[in-house]
């Protein structure tokens, strides 16, 4: 059975940012060792080195950039990678950029060995972002992000048109937008992803350990 990769995005919701950052990480950690998946987290900047220092697993920043010098606040791929992470999610819906610019901040993590999950919102998106080979693309489309109407059963087709565009490109395939039950994980999976990204079922669940218990097969 193929690794299942699981990416919970903390976006900047109160409740994952800090302290509850930090308790969430935890929590992720230990069902890490209990399931047998690859969960990944997508913290805020400032959240990355405090989780990397604590716990083993891999921490996403939400987004980076490929600039250096005189670039007041912006989220420095280097300064990223010296803290720890893993990788980065790049060209989120909520944090689209255009293709020169994902082109050239996809070349710099890789300058730099920093792992890009690169977000597309429809099949074309998905072709061009293929020709940039970054590690994983995550297919989300934009109007089924935070509601329960999972990717999996509204766009089944589309799903399994997307997977063949990452697999040709030996680009690791995973979905999200509306991904809120262990029926949906299981689904992407049988529509040929190896995972999913989610982000408001988990960081908005009344018991956070349950359910990711319950999400992962």
């Amino acid at each position: 059975m193929r690794k299942l990769f699981v990416i919970l995005n903390f976006k900047a919701y109160p409740e994952a940012i800090g302290r509850n950052a930090i308790k969430l990480a935890k929590i992720c950690e230990e069902v890490k060792k209990i399931k047998n998946a690859e969960i990944m987290i997508a913290v805020q900047p400032s959240d990355i080195f405090q989780i990397t220092s604590k716990f083993d697993i891999k921490v996403l920043a939400q987004h980076v950039d490929a600039d250096y010098g005189k670039f007041t606040g912006s989220i420095n791929a280097k300064a990223v990678k010296d803290a720890k992470a893993y990788g980065t999610l790049l060209n989120h819906a909520e944090k689209k950029i255009d293709y020169e610019r994902l082109k050239t901040t996809i070349e710099e993590c890789k300058k730099i060995k920093l792992k890009v999950v690169a977000c597309a919102s429809n099949l074309i998106e998905c072709e061009n972002i293929a020709e940039l080979k970054p590690e994983f693309i995550a297919f989300e489309i934009p109007e089924l992000i935070g509601t329960e109407k999972s990717i999996t059963k509204e766009a089944p087709e589309s799903v399994k048109k997307f997977v063949e565009i990452a697999r040709k490109n030996n680009i690791i395939p995973l979905c999200g937008a509306g991904i809120n039950s262990k029926e949906d994980v299981e689904t992407a999976i049988k529509l040929g992803t190896d995972g999913v990204l989610l982000s408001s079922a988990f960081v908005k669940a009344e018991n956070h350990k349950k359910f990711l218990m319950d999400l992962i097969p």
